[in-house]
C-alpha cells in the first residue's frame, strides 16, 4: 500500500514537472526541444561543416543546437516563396531561403517577433524616402554602383552606410539570388521579400543568436553612435556606463532570467532600460514602450505622435504610461524621489531646446524658403540648420536623457548656441540684405518678412541678449 502511494506521488510529481516545462516554454515563446535533428539539417551540416566551419561552430554554441533546431528549421521555404530556391539539387532537394526573417523567427518566438515588428526599429527602413537618404543618395553619392537589380545604378554611400543600419529593401533576382546592393544586410528595419520588416540578427547575430551579445552596449553601438545619435558615447560617459565597465562580470549577461534589481544590480545596459525585465514588467522587444520623448525630429514630440505617423499600434500607448514603465526600471536601483527629480531636469532641457532653438529655427527656415534655391542642400544655411537639429540638438537631448553632462553641454547646447548665433543668423541676415532691393517683388517681400521674423525672435526672452536687451540679474 505504501509502495503504491509512493509510486502515485512520484507520478503526480513527474506530471507536474512536465506541465511546468510546457508552461515555461509557452511563456518564453520557445518550442520544446525537437526529439532529434531533422534529416534535412543533417544534410546541411555534412556540407557546411566542411566548407563553412565557422557557421556550424557558432550554431553549435547556440540554444538552437540544444533544442535540435538546425539549418533547415530556420531556412526552410515554401516552393512559391519569392526568395525560395533549391540550394543543392543532389542532397537537400527542398526549397530554402537565405534570409531568415521575423516571420520565420515568429513561428517559435511569436511574442518577441510581434513586439519587434511593431516597434520603431522595424520601421527604420523607411529612411529610404527621407532627407537623410537624399544626402547619401544624391549629395554625397552618385549612381555608380550598377547591379542586376539596379541597372540604373545606386549610391555606394547609401548601400554601405545608411542601409546597413536602417535596412534595405531586399531585392530578389530572377535566378533566386539576392541583389548585392541589398544583401548582405542586417539593418534593423530591413524590408524583406516576404513582406515582413526588420531582422532579429541585427541584434542577436547569426548563427549563435546570443542573448548575452544582444545585451552588450557595444551591440547597440553598431548604429547608435556618431554625430547625430551618439547614444553609445553618451552611455560610456554616464555613471551607468562607467559602472558597466567596472562591474561587467557581475551582470549575468548570459542568464535566461535577467531581472534588474534581482539578478543584477551593478549597472544597467541599453537593454536593461529599454527592453529588460523588472519585478513588475516582462522583457519586451519593443524599444519604444519606455520612451517619453521622441528626440529624433527637429522639434521633440511625445512618442505617440510619431507612432501614429508610422502607423504603429503603440500610438495608443501614451507618453506618461511609457514614462511610468521607465521609472519602474529606474526604481529598481534608485529611490522614487531621485527618479522623479531626474525627469524634472530632463524635461527642462527638452523645453529649452524646443523653445529656444527648434521652434524659432523652423519658423526662420520656413520664412526664408522663398529666398532659397529650390534644390535641397544647395544653400549653405540649410546645412547649418540641418546640423543644428540633426546633430547638435539631438546630442543635447539624448545626452540629457542618459545623464551625460559633457555631451549635453559642450557637444550639445554650446554648439547649438554657437552655430545658431554665429552661422545661421548671419546667413539669414545675408539673405535679407541680398534681396531687400530685389527687382522681383516676391523676393523683396520675402526678405522683409524674414527681417521681421528675425526682429520678432530677437525680442523674445530667449534671444534678446543678442541685441543688448538682457535683463539685469535681481539682487
Amino acid at each position: 500500500m505504501l509502495m503504491n502511494k509512493k509510486i502515485w506521488l512520484w507520478g503526480l510529481g513527474f506530471l507536474c514537472l512536465v506541465l511546468q516545462s510546457v508552461a515555461m516554454a509557452a511563456l518564453s515563446n520557445q518550442t520544446l526541444p525537437i526529439k532529434e535533428l531533422s534529416e534535412e539539417s543533417k544534410e546541411c551540416m555534412n556540407c557546411h561543416q566542411k566548407y563553412n566551419p565557422g557557421i556550424t561552430q557558432e550554431w553549435g554554441r547556440s540554444k538552437h543546437y540544444g533544442a535540435n533546431v538546425g539549418c533547415y528549421e530556420c531556412h526552410a521555404a515554401e516552393k512559391g516563396d519569392v526568395d525560395a530556391y533549391i540550394h543543392d539539387d543532389k542532397k537537400v532537394k527542398k526549397p530554402i531561403a537565405i534570409l531568415v526573417t521575423p516571420k520565420d523567427c515568429g513561428v517559435c518566438h511569436e511574442k518577441a517577433a510581434h513586439e519587434m515588428t511593431s516597434s520603431r526599429h522595424a520601421k527604420a527602413g523607411h529612411i529610404l524616402d527621407s532627407l537623410d537618404n537624399l544626402l547619401a543618395e544624391v549629395v554625397e553619392g552618385n549612381r555608380g554602383m550598377i547591379t542586376p537589380g539596379f541597372p540604373n545604378g545606386n549610391s555606394a554611400a547609401a548601400v554601405n552606410g545608411c542601409w546597413q543600419c536602417h535596412g534595405s529593401k531586399v531585392k530578389v533576382l530572377e535566378n533566386g539570388e539576392l541583389d548585392p546592393a541589398t544583401y548582405p544586410n542586417t539593418g534593423i528595419g530591413r524590408i524583406n521579400p516576404d513582406g515582413s520588416e526588420g531582422t532579429c540578427s541585427a541584434c542577436h547575430s547569426r548563427h549563435q543568436f546570443s542573448t548575452a551579445l544582444a545585451r552588450e552596449p557595444d551591440n547597440c553601438g553598431k548604429c547608435h553612435l556618431g554625430p547625430d545619435h551618439p547614444q553609445k558615447e553618451i552611455y560610456e560617459e554616464s555613471k551607468h556606463g562607467i559602472a558597466y565597465k567596472a562591474y561587467k562580470d557581475e551582470l549575468n549577461l548570459d542568464s535566461s532570467k535577467w531581472v534588474v534589481g534581482v539578478d543584477y544590480t551593478a549597472a544597467p545596459t541599453c537593454a536593461t532600460c529599454h527592453m529588460g525585465a523588472t519585478r513588475k514588467q516582462p522583457s519586451s522587444h519593443n524599444v519604444g514602450d519606455r520612451i517619453s520623448w521622441t528626440n529624433r525630429p527637429p522639434v521633440s514630440v511625445r512618442p505617440e505622435v510619431m507612432d501614429a505617423k508610422m502607423g504603429l499600434e503603440s500610438a495608443n500607448l501614451k507618453w506618461d504610461t511609457r514614462r511610468a514603465n521607465m521609472k519602474d526600471v529606474c526604481n529598481a536601483c534608485h529611490s522614487e524621489d531621485h527618479t522623479d527629480k531626474f525627469y524634472i531636469q530632463y524635461d527642462a532641457l527638452i523645453e529649452l531646446y524646443n523653445e529656444k532653438y527648434a521652434k524659432p529655427g523652423k519658423a526662420l527656415m520656413e520664412t526664408a524658403k522663398p529666398l532659397l534655391k529650390p534644390a535641397k542642400f544647395s544653400n549653405k544655411v540649410e546645412w547649418t540648420w540641418f546640423e543644428l537639429w540633426h546633430h547638435e540638438g539631438r546630442r543635447a537631448r539624448m545626452a540629457a536623457s542618459m545623464q551625460a553632462p559633457d555631451y549635453t553641454h559642450w557637444h550639445g547646447t554650446y554648439d547649438l548656441a554657437k552655430h545658431f548665433y554665429t552661422k545661421m543668423v548671419p546667413e539669414l541676415e545675408d539673405l535679407v540684405n541680398e534681396n531687400l532691393d530685389s527687382k522681383d517683388p516676391k523676393k523683396a517681400q520675402a526678405a522683409k518678412d524674414l527681417q521681421a521674423k528675425l526682429v520678432e525672435i530677437f525680442n523674445t526672452d530667449n534671444h534678446k541678449w543678442y541685441i543688448g536687451k538682457r535683463d539685469k540679474p535681481k539682487k
